[in-house]
């Protein structure tokens, strides 16, 4: 008994979170619920209220209510408004006959005959001759529609005091016929009360249904551009079915086929299980697979009209069809609800405002259909249905533009920041361009001191110390023409050729040329091609140095160590297919020297030097060397690149 007191405290304390959690989503669900809740009940009172005020009012004064009535072969005395107890009488229409007093001095204007309300089709005869016939109009023999009908009465057949009216009335089912009141008098006073129903019966449902129409296109062409939106498809569908009601009229009896009549009938609970589709998605749930048989009502009397005869998928319809569509919207003011709970956004509570608004209508035709409300037969849910998924298209058409005006402002953000960074990457992209040109114009620098430190420099050294030695005539001479032409070398190199090396090899030619003539030696100057070596806009000072002084080296070595007399400079431009390059060749008739297998100069180190020198210069711009000697002369031929480095290939 202690232990279990012992352990009594230690496992309340776990268990009453378990059991007090409900509590706080109990109390916001009905925080939420609750006050949407009145607010439907607001709505609803304010629907009916509504429904009865716009009412249309009749010219009482013109009211012919006392009709007796033949049907079945029984006569008997009737008032209108008046619902007869057959719902088929096509071969044997209940005839409807009453009278009504005309007199001359008030025929100015003409006299009618007003009907505002009948189901289905209604023969108006004056005094034996048939002044209206609804049966000639298809859309006002349908049971949805309140369609009145208007007709002038020939003055040739009105008589002085009481004439006869009759009103033959044609039901084809489902519901029982209804007469409303007839109305008879001057045309000026029942014309208004004529327009002004066909205002709400007649007019503003094609204004519905042309809105919709036109929203069903634009909610198709909104789907095919978010096809991973199907919400827009599904509400176009239902949209396209309400039109395709609206629009088409319905096969007035006797018709020899009821396919078209299946056709409307089962689009209307199709369209309604459409609309709870919609909700579902809309709200972000997913379609339930048990959800399609929704759609199975519709397809029966779809199927069932299609195979059997007139009467048979109107009956489907009154029995399978209505249901349905107060089922569906039942289930979608339940998806609303849930929704307003859930999310408490405007797009839930507009919507479930929608969706009481067309089921208090519905409720209201079914008392009609029942009799419970048996003073007329007003249908407003078609109306009202009509409305709503205008409501719903015009939200959603609203929330796609809404959402392309925000991709248009996000758009021009980030084209604003794109211009932004682009201007940032030009700024850095010039200073990177400005480090490089700084850059460049070190190394070329460094080049040129470079040049000037391994060609004058030396020379310069050569000639001080000559001078110190006590030399003088022609060594201190010969020093300084190599420090002039090594400096004029340096200077020509700077010069800007455009890419174009024929030009710097012009200016060798004329001091190749001034060199060998003291020495008697013929320089042959040959260009195989008019453009002698291709033009290489990437070409710089430093790659004009380096070719120079290969090639003033094997002019040298001419000079000094062969003994030529003659000394041929061949400029060529070859192409293999990868592009073209230039070759320059230098052969002299010389005694020529050993080569060794490494390709250098077998004995004398000083030439050996030389051609390792040429070697490194021509690698350092990317060419290839290739020397050969033999008795006959020494070749040196040098290959230029396709492309001229921009650094050095290899090391000095």
């Amino acid at each position: 008994m202690s232990e279990v007191a012992a352990k009594s405290p230690a496992e309340t304390p776990a268990e009453a979170p378990a059991e007090a959690q409900p509590r706080p989503r109990r109390r916001l669900i009905a925080s939420r619920l609750v006050p949407y809740l009145l607010l439907q009940a607001l709505i609803v009172i304010a629907t009916v209220l509504g429904l009865r005020l716009l009412q249309p009012s009749d010219p009482d004064d013109f009211a012919l209510s006392g009709f007796s009535l033949r049907q079945d072969g029984v006569t008997l005395p009737v008032t209108l408004p008046h619902f007869t107890a057959s719902r088929y009488s096509v071969d044997d229409p209940p005839l409807y006959t009453g009278s009504f007093t005309f007199r001359r001095g008030e025929a100015a204007s003409g006299w009618s005959v007003y009907l505002p309300r009948f189901s289905n089709a209604v023969e108006v005869a004056v005094d034996g001759v048939v002044v209206l016939d609804s049966r000639r109009d298809a859309n006002a023999n349908r049971p949805d529609r309140n369609t009145p009908q208007i007709a002038a009465i020939p003055a040739s057949l009105l008589r002085e005091g009481a004439n006869e009216i009759t009103v033959r009335l044609f039901v084809w089912g489902p519901l029982k016929g209804f007469l409303d009141t007839v109305y008879v008098g001057p045309d000026a006073a029942l014309r208004p009360a004529y327009e002004t129903r066909t205002l709400l019966f007649v007019t503003l449902p094609v204004v519905f249904s042309a809105w919709q129409s036109i929203l069903a296109v634009i909610l198709a062409i909104m789907w095919l551009m978010r096809r991973r939106e199907p919400v827009y498809g599904v509400l176009a569908v239902a949209m396209v079915l309400g039109v395709v009601q609206a629009y088409v009229p319905p096969p007035v009896p006797p018709a020899a086929t009821s396919r078209l009549a299946s056709v409307l009938l089962a689009s209307a609970p199709i369209e309604s299980a459409l609309v709870v589709m919609f909700g579902v998605l809309f709200f972000g749930w997913r379609w339930p697979r048990y959800g399609m048989l929704l759609f199975v009502p519709g397809l029966v009397v779809f199927v069932v009209g299609l195979i059997g005869g007139p009467p048979l998928p109107r009956i489907l319809f009154l029995v399978l069809g209505i249901p349905t569509v107060g089922l569906c919207l039942l289930l979608m003011a339940w998806v609303t609800a849930t929704a307003v709970v859930r999310r408490q956004d405007a797009a839930s509570f507009t919507i479930g405002c929608a969706v009481t608004i067309v089921l208090v209508c519905w409720i209201r035709d079914m008392l009609t259909v029942i009799e419970i409300v048996n003073t007329d037969r007003i249908f407003v849910s078609r109306l009202s249905y009509s409305a709503m998924l205008v409501a719903i298209g015009a939200g959603l058409t609203w929330r796609f533009a809404r959402a392309l005006n925000q991709v248009d402002n996000f758009a021009d953000q980030l084209v604003t920041r794109v211009r932004e960074a682009e201007e940032r990457l030009k700024a850095s992209f010039a200073r990177e361009e400005e480090r490089a040109r700084a850059a460049a114009l070190a190394n070329e620098r460094t080049r040129l001191m470079r040049d000037l430190h391994d060609g004058l420099g030396g020379q310069l050294v050569s000639i001080v110390a000559l001078s110190e030695r006590g030399h003088e005539g022609a060594s201190i001479t010969d020093a300084a023409r190599a420090a002039l032409k090594d400096l004029r070398l340096v200077i020509d190199s700077m010069d800007d050729i455009g890419g174009d090396l024929m030009l710097a090899l012009g200016s060798w030619r004329e001091r190749a040329s001034a060199q060998l003539r003291p020495h008697d030696i013929t320089l042959d100057w040959r260009v195989a091609t008019p453009q002698g070596v291709p033009l290489h806009p990437e070409l710089r000072p430093w790659h004009v140095v380096q070719i120079v002084r290969i090639l003033d080296e094997a002019v040298t070595n001419a000079v000094k160590h062969a003994q030529a007399r003659r000394i041929a400079v061949t400029i060529d431009t070859f192409d293999a297919g990868q592009g073209p390059y230039g070759v320059i060749s230098v052969t002299d008739d010389g005694r020529g020297f050993a080569i060794a297998g490494n390709g250098e100069a077998g004995r004398n180190g000083q030439t050996a030097r030389g051609l390792r020198n040429m070697r490194n210069r021509a690698a350092r711009c990317g060419a290839v060397l290739d020397l050969s000697s033999d008795g006959s002369g020494t070749r040196v031929r040098l290959q230029l690149p396709q492309r001229f480095p921009d650094s050095d290939m290899a090391a000095g």
